[in-house]
């Protein structure tokens, strides 16, 4: 069933099953789009099994995987998601872009099946192609899978003098703490702990104490950890009645905290009172991915599982404490959404969303004073690229080489500052700019698909 307002751009076929997209948040990046996926094979049905004490022995499943990196171009008015580079991995669970740049660079760290996180960095192949090439990895725990991760720089106006941090989990329930250092070629591991009795699927900052960190596992728990003393909770919340798969703090507005579960609720909290949320909204699928709007604060985008996709508007519900509105939901037959991410470009022509500072707001703050205070401050054209990542059961076709777009970084503007605030006026957009339209990504399980959309507020 096709939602309101979202409108299919492109379908790609991921070849493997696809987890995981992420838009490019950096300014000059934009165009650029990963995607990350899982493969589950099976041992070759013909070949001979080892035998202990009389019993067959089976060998143990592969997991691989494939980072894509895509570049979104526009043409003619017409839009499309072209592959430059794809890297075969160990099978992406979780993958991040920084969301400020390091040592002049964008960073994406990716989660896999080996028990490791990896960062790689954007630079330029010979043939001023935009290149994602592993600089860092570290394995956590050789036994069991990394499952997500997140970085300590999400809320705009980080200060510059802050520490850059991560935080992941594993299928055995811990949590690692991690320090990356100023030139992003280094990860130090600066603690772990046991969190969760089963999988703890996510773990999450909160953007505005970056000291905090959140993480929801299968045991159906909600938990909050201090980074200082990690050995104690701050907090265990049984309000999901199954297991929590998703978390995100608000970039834009401080104390708000959204999660999602394959009970398939979607909660919303104020973190100063975790004891009861204060909007609960019904999905009709399991919450694996949620993600905030960049720009249009009350926007939160959903990845439901065999439901699709939603996209939430989260407006009342955090100005009168009334409900989430449901804007938009499409949902794919024979497929299960586990990615989903809001595109940084606006529109048309797809101008690059400025980097920006929001103003700190309390939970009450309108979407008004945003909408009054937007003004572009650069217009040059940027195109975005997808990467694409799912987890499977199938088996992987023969791929076709792809030789990398070249000038993929011509649009490149330099390192930005996210240190201060700037005021952004929507009236100030070029002309033809509409507000209400985005881009955003999804990807699904089963189909291997990854797809384009365009959604329209109005």
């Amino acid at each position: 069933m096709a939602g309101r307002g979202a409108r299919p751009l492109q379908t790609v076929d991921t070849e493997f099953t696809a987890d995981s997209v992420e838009w490019c948040p950096l300014e000059g990046y934009r165009h650029l789009l990963a995607c990350g996926t899982y493969q589950l094979r099976r041992p070759d049905s013909g070949s001979q099994s080892g035998s202990k004490g009389g019993l067959e022995v089976e060998e143990p499943h592969v997991r691989l995987g494939r980072l894509y990196l895509y570049s979104f171009n526009e043409d003619n008015s017409t839009f499309s998601l072209d592959e430059v580079q794809r890297r075969d991995t160990a099978a992406i669970l979780d993958m991040k872009w920084c969301h400020i740049p390091v040592a002049g660079s964008a960073l994406l760290g990716l989660a896999d099946a080996s028990g490791s996180i990896q960062l790689l960095r954007l630079g330029e192949s010979q043939e001023s192609s935009s290149l994602l090439q592993p600089v860092s990895s570290i394995i956590l725990n050789e036994q069991c899978l990394a499952l997500s991760l997140d970085w300590s720089t999400g809320k705009s106006g980080r200060a510059s003098d802050q520490s850059l941090r991560i935080i992941s989990s594993n299928s055995k329930g811990q949590l690692h703490f991690l320090m990356v250092d100023e030139a992003g070629s280094g990860l130090q591991h600066m603690a772990s702990w046991q969190a969760h009795h089963f999988e703890a699927w996510i773990a999450a900052f909160n953007y505005w104490q970056t000291e905090v960190v959140y993480s929801g596992g299968d045991d159906g728990l909600l938990k909050g950890w201090d980074t200082r003393m990690p050995a104690l909770s701050i907090f265990t919340s049984k309000r999901h009645s199954m297991g929590v798969c998703s978390i995100q703090s608000s970039p834009h507005r401080e104390h708000i905290l959204a999660t999602g579960s394959y009970d398939e609720h979607v909660l919303l909290w104020d973190t100063r009172n975790m004891k009861q949320p204060w909007a609960d909204t019904p999905v009709q699928g399991g919450v694996w991915r949620l993600k905030w709007h960049p720009f249009h604060h009350h926007l939160l985008l959903a990845a439901c599982m065999h439901s699709g996709f939603r996209v939430l508007s989260c407006q009342k519900a955090t100005e009168e404490k009334q409900e989430v509105v449901v804007l938009a939901s499409h949902t794919l037959p024979n497929s299960l959404v586990y990615g989903a991410d809001w595109s940084w470009l606006l529109v048309r022509s797809l101008q690059p969303v400025p980097s920006f500072s929001f103003p700190l707001g309390d939970v009450g703050a309108r979407l008004a004073d945003w909408a009054h205070g937007l003004k572009v401050v650069s217009t040059s054209p940027a195109a975005p690229a997808s990467c694409e990542d799912d987890d499977g059961e199938g088996h992987a076709r023969p791929q076709r080489p792809v030789k990398p777009k070249p000038s993929l970084l011509d649009r490149k503007s330099g390192s930005q500052s996210h240190t201060a605030a700037k005021v952004y006026d929507c009236s100030s957009y070029p002309e033809g700019i509409n507000c209400d339209i985005s881009l955003l990504a999804t990807c699904s399980f089963y189909d291997h698909v990854l797809h384009l959309w365009k959604w329209e507020a109005s």
